[in-house]
């Protein structure tokens, strides 16, 4: 099995719900396929360097991801089917990250900077 770290964008409009729902379809998919998702982040709606199908904004999703490339395949095929989804990355790693993500660490220094409290991670 094949260790993949794996970033989509779904259009702005979307509502929280219906990009949780996608989560959902493409965990169910790699689940199917003999794989299992070993992390979901959030990273919420970021502003996007140039316009992607006519949308300035996405609400950015990555999932860790532990499965025989066949099951991503049909993944990476049902997100180029979806209209909801904007881009999509699939990345080969040599080992899943354990912890909170680089953009996590990044958001959680930022709250700390501004001296909101936060949670530790364990």
């Amino acid at each position: 099995m094949g260790l993949y770290e794996h970033v989509f964008l779904v259009r702005q409009d979307a509502t929280p719900a219906q990009v949780e729902a996608l989560v959902e379809q493409y965990k169910g998919i790699i689940t199917a396929g003999g794989g299992k998702v070993e992390k979901v982040e959030s990273w919420g709606v970021k502003s996007l360097t140039y316009r992607i199908k006519k949308n300035r904004k996405a609400h950015f999703t990555l999932m860790n991801i532990a499965s025989p490339a066949p099951a991503v395949k049909e993944m990476e095929r049902q997100m180029s089917i979806s209209e909801d989804v904007i881009r999509f990355m699939t990345v080969a790693v040599e080992e899943l990250e354990a912890g909170p993500s680089a953009q996590m660490r990044r958001r959680e220094d930022r709250r700390r900077e501004d001296g909101e409290e936060t949670e530790e991670f364990n």
